[in-house]
């Protein structure tokens, strides 16, 4: 199974790479809740928390709240299953940031062959 971490957090921080230390928070349809939190916001803002109830608090702690944006995020999920697949004999998509991945001819230490799927060049085109 490859899982992409925080997806949504860490979509919006690709066009915001001035935002890579700073904790961050994405929230529902019509801003409502919280539904991703970047890994530095997950101490202080709990998943489904209300945005109206933590606004203050994310704005006086330095911590930024983005609508979602589902057309962005299927797109970097197209991106990134797409590298994928092009570099494992099968995969199969199970959700927007999660797959199931035939490793078996994959040699050698597995983080870093997930560091160099995150790295590939077409996933930043």
């Amino acid at each position: 199974m490859i899982d992409c971490n925080s997806f949504y957090a860490s979509c919006e921080r690709v066009f915001r790479p001035d935002l890579a230390k700073t904790p961050l928070v994405v929230l529902s349809n019509n801003d409502r809740c919280v539904i991703a939190r970047s890994y530095d916001a997950k101490p202080f803002v709990k998943m489904g928390q209300p945005y109206f109830q933590i606004k203050d608090h994310l704005r006086r702690h330095g911590e930024v709240a983005f609508s979602s944006n589902y057309a962005l995020y299927g797109d970097i999920s197209q991106r990134i299953m797409t590298i994928i697949e092009s570099m494992v004999p099968a995969s199969e998509v199970y959700s927007i940031d999660e797959c199931f991945a035939d490793l078996t001819c994959i040699h050698g230490d597995l983080t870093k062959f997930g560091g160099e799927i995150a790295l590939h060049p077409p996933f930043l085109e």
